[in-house]
């Protein structure tokens, strides 16, 4: 087993909290502020936290918009989050790909 390849993983999106968020974004062109929220059982804090530092990485855009005359925020991937998900993935199928050759 390599152990450099887990000093590899992106520690933006290894934080359980944002790998969630960026599961579901990965999985839907954009998803509600509240969606999010809802979904993961977080408080408002915790999603505004991980979504400010998921978008200070460049990986997710924020929209805000009003629908019905209130407020909605919107969330989704960004062209390099959307690969920089996929190289994480990508790099864990390759850790656990060693993993079970050690066995």
């Amino acid at each position: 087993m390599n152990p450099e390849a887990f000093l590899n993983l992106d520690r933006v999106i290894h934080e359980k909290g944002r790998l969630a968020i960026m599961s579901m974004l990965a999985a839907s062109p954009e998803l509600s502020f509240t969606e999010l929220r809802d979904a993961l059982s977080m408080t408002d804090g915790n999603v505004t936290t991980h979504i400010r530092t998921l978008q200070e990485a460049g990986y997710v855009a924020v929209a805000k918009s009003y629908q019905n005359k209130r407020p909605l925020t919107t969330v989704s991937l960004t062209t390099a989050g959307r690969k920089a998900f996929t190289d994480y993935v990508d790099l864990l199928e390759k850790i656990v790909q060693q993993t079970r050759k050690i066995k």
